[in-house]
Parts: structure tokens; C-alpha cells; sequence
């Protein structure tokens, strides 16, 4: 378009007294006071794809890697009793459990006992409350696997697994990372020792079995504990795991008669 063109367009647009803005534009406006920035051009609009989502990781935010165990600890480290001291320690598996496990706590606190709690994962993640309340009453927790399973006899990633999603779910909800493992049924193997080095998990058995578990009644309970304690000994209870009412009565029982014979109550 010629300049003369142009000119005469713009005179027939002021006539028609239409499109003001388009003529002030076309006229010569004031300096600028300084150069106008670029504008980029327009990025092209790209679909919203959201990220992909991880898989779960068998493998716990870790404690540091710790010596291989060819057996699990069956009684409490010498080191951790005092010289010239008898110590046992009270330990229960299979919880936590919203109807017994509550119930245990009280007896304990009423005797200013601290014990250690073996937790399945699948307990603690539907209970964290009371998971919560164990170690804010000054108790010790450990991992149970996540399912209660045989781990001798899993391969070293479903052994992973099993332990590795307790340890991440008790950590989560604790805010600490446990460190000690109890096989369900006492059932170790070189793999499962392999895989608690890995995930820096101390393996614990016991030396006094009450087997609670079978619910036998609180008299034989408690008669069997009596029997069987000696210095350094962890005792095997459960609070979880089916009724453990015959256990809530033996530990009301047994408990005063240990304190008696000098007994002092430590964590694994």
C-alpha cells in the first residue's frame, strides 16, 4: 500500500468519525522513554501429563548397615544391665491391638515397667494412635514384619519387603526409625540375618515362653514366667494376635511377684 493510499484511508475514517483508536495509532505518538521489550512469542500450549507415580520401595529410609547376626539375640546384652543388678525384660508381640494393647500399657504404667513392643505393620498402620501412645509412655518398639510371615522361608526381596514396609510404616508414624526385629515364630535363616544387616535391624528371640500365644489361661501363664525367668531373660507376651484377656490377668500377677525378687524391668 502506497503512503498516498494510506493517507486517503485515513481521511475517509476521520469523516466517518469511526475507528478513533486505529487513526491515533497510525499518527505519530510521543518518544518513548526507552526501548519497549521484546514480547516473546506465544509458547505453544502442551497437555497437562501429570508425573508418573513411583512404585513403592521395599526399602526403609535406613539406619546404617550393622554385622550380620547368625543367631538372634536371646537374651539382654550384659552390657545393658546394670553390675550387681537383675534385669529381665518384658517384651509383647502381635500388636498393637486397640482392645489389649491399651490395657497393658495402664497395668505397666501402674508398675512403672517400660517393656518392648513388637508390631506387625499392618497392626501399626491401622492403629498409629496407639502406636503413638507406646512410645510416648516410654516403651521400646520393634517390627514384626508388615503380615506376620514365615520370612525363613522368603527369598531376599520378599524378605525386604516384609520387614523393610513395617520398618517404613512404624517410622512414618514415630518419627524415628526402630531398630530391632522379631521373626514371627522364631523363624530365622541366613537370608533373613542378611536382610536385617541391610536395614540395620537388630534380631531379638527370647529365652522365656509363656506361649500365651496358645492361651493356656493366666495361671499357667504366670506359672511358667515365675518358672522360667532368670537374670537377663526377655519374656515373650503377646497383646495382639487373638484373646489375650488370660494374659492382661497374668501380668497383673506375675509383675508384682518379679518386682519382689529384685527384678529390674529393661528394654531390650
Amino acid at each position: 500500500m502506497t503512503q498516498q493510499s494510506w493517507s486517503g484511508s485515513r481521511r475517509v475514517l476521520l469523516t466517518l468519525g469511526g475507528l478513533t483508536l486505529i487513526s491515533a495509532c497510525a499518527g505519530p505518538g510521543p518518544e518513548p522513554a526507552g526501548p519497549a521489550p521484546a514480547t516473546p512469542p506465544p509458547s505453544p500450549v502442551q497437555p497437562s501429563v501429570p508425573p508418573p507415580v513411583p512404585p513403592p520401595s521395599p526399602t526403609p529410609t535406613g539406619l546404617p548397615t550393622i554385622p550380620v547376626q547368625t543367631k538372634p539375640l536371646y537374651v539382654v546384652p550384659a552390657a545393658s544391665v546394670p553390675q550387681g543388678s537383675k534385669a529381665v525384660a518384658l517384651t509383647f508381640d502381635d500388636g498393637p491391638h486397640p482392645a489389649y494393647t491399651p490395657q497393658v500399657l495402664k497395668i505397666l504404667r501402674q508398675h512403672h515397667v517400660k517393656a518392648t513392643f513388637f508390631v506387625i505393620g499392618q497392626q501399626a498402620h491401622d492403629n498409629p494412635d496407639l502406636l503413638r501412645s507406646i512410645v510416648d509412655q516410654g516403651h521400646v518398639i520393634g517390627t514384626h514384619t508388615w503380615a506376620h510371615k514365615d520370612v525363613s522361608k522368603m527369598s531376599a526381596g520378599r524378605a525386604r519387603t516384609e520387614i523393610g514396609r513395617a520398618v517404613d510404616t512404624v517410622a512414618a508414624t514415630i518419627g524415628h526409625i526402630p531398630s530391632l526385629f522379631r521373626a514371627p515364630y522364631g523363624s530365622w535363616s541366613p537370608t533373613a540375618f542378611q536382610v536385617c544387616a541391610a536395614l540395620g535391624q537388630t534380631s531379638i528371640a527370647w529365652d522365656v515362653d509363656p506361649r500365651d500365644w496358645d492361651n493356656p489361661g493366666s495361671e499357667q501363664i504366670t506359672s511358667k514366667v515365675l518358672h522360667q525367668v532368670g537374670n537377663r531373660s526377655i519374656v515373650l507376651n503377646h497383646d495382639g494376635g487373638g484373646d489375650r484377656s488370660a494374659t492382661v490377668r497374668a501380668l497383673r500377677q506375675f509383675l508384682p511377684v518379679l518386682a519382689d525378687r529384685g527384678y529390674r524391668f529393661v528394654g531390650v
